[in-house]
């Protein structure tokens, strides 16, 4: 069964890869493994079965350094894949997966004005009031969206309300938000996004752990995905300062102790506002105790953290990638 249950992830994996990425990444890993092509390919697909990763997993966890033991502690995508849906059953992720439905749920920890299409729609009034928004921006969305994609950030001053309507309309984009104008601090790290934390809770009993936390930190990007080339940096959960360099999700650069554009510090950059960015967490994952596994996304402003979004699919390379190491062990003792 579990074979079987790999052998589909494969295929999984062989439609959706990026194989122009993939080409890439292995003609990197056999000039620096001083292994042949041939190999790192057999390697990569034995490691689907042996380790339940996919291809992209293999290279960005490095396999191709890496000892058969090294190689088990790694989360890999049909790993994550079968934990997330144990902890976050289908019928309870419509809450995360839905952006307008997951403002309404979490609207008191939500600070920022958030509007529907249809509501802007049938009210040219909140359409208008999003339009003289503070910051001059406003960030259109599908509340059906993943993983940053199909997001736009546009200047409110380009934008009538009819034509407002008709670009969201014809983008089939449905949610429009205030941008949120982040601490200045993180505006002096990195001003052409809006850098998040990303924060990893897990319900057990009545009880919240925190599994981890990173930063997200934009690099000339409007959005601090780590897929769309930025980099991500752990958190010490006790102190909230940045206790590592900044890594990309490309295996082919290198990592940044302070952020390339700006040259501002990121190892030991210090999170404004630690303790409300971790009881924001806290709050956030009591109110929905039947997703038991929820990476949360927080922006932080001058007078506070507020909620992003809540991801029932977190990512492991953003969780592990930045520690260098795997930590698959870890999440072991809520599978008991």
């Amino acid at each position: 069964m579990v074979f079987v249950r790999r052998f589909l992830f494969m295929l999984y994996y062989f439609k959706e890869s990026d194989w122009k990425q993939l080409r890439k990444f292995l003609n990197y890993a056999s000039v620096s493994s001083g292994r042949s092509k041939p190999f790192i390919i057999l390697d990569s697909m034995l490691s689907v079965f042996r380790y339940n990763v996919s291809f992209k997993d293999y290279f960005c966890f490095r396999f191709f350094e890496l000892s058969n033991q090294e190689r088990d502690q790694w989360a890999g995508t049909g790993h994550m894949y079968e934990f997330q849906l144990k902890m976050n059953p289908k019928k309870s992720r419509g809450l995360l997966e839905n952006k307008s439905l997951f403002i309404k749920k979490f609207n008191n920890l939500i600070k920022r004005d958030c509007y529907t299409l249809d509501e802007i729609s049938s009210d040219r009034l909140l359409a208008e009031k999003a339009l003289r928004s503070d910051s001059g921006l406003l960030v259109l969305k599908n509340s059906m969206g993943q993983a940053g994609a199909e997001v736009r950030i546009i200047k409110a001053k380009e934008f009538t309300y009819d034509r407002l309507i008709e670009y969201m309309t014809s983008m089939k984009l449905d949610l429009v938000e205030e941008y949120v104008i982040q601490h200045s601090s993180l505006m002096e790290l990195s001003p052409s996004g809006l850098n998040t934390v990303r924060i990893i809770t897990q319900i057990s009993g009545k009880k919240v752990d925190f599994v981890g936390a990173r930063l997200r930190i934009s690099v000339n990007s409007s959005v601090d995905n780590m897929a769309a080339g930025n980099l991500a940096a752990s958190i010490n959960m006790r102190t909230g300062i940045v206790d590592g360099p900044g890594v990309y999700s490309d295996i082919t650069k290198k990592d940044q102790t302070i952020h390339p554009v700006t040259g501002v510090n990121i190892t030991g950059f210090a999170i404004p506002h630690w303790d409300a960015v971790i009881e924001i967490a806290r709050e956030a994952a009591l109110m929905t105790p039947e997703n038991r596994s929820v990476g949360w996304d927080i922006a932080i402003t001058e007078n506070g953290p507020e909620l992003i979004e809540g991801n029932h699919n977190w990512c492991k390379l953003l969780w592990q990638l930045p520690v260098k190491r795997g930590l698959k062990t870890d999440l072991e003792r809520f599978q008991k």
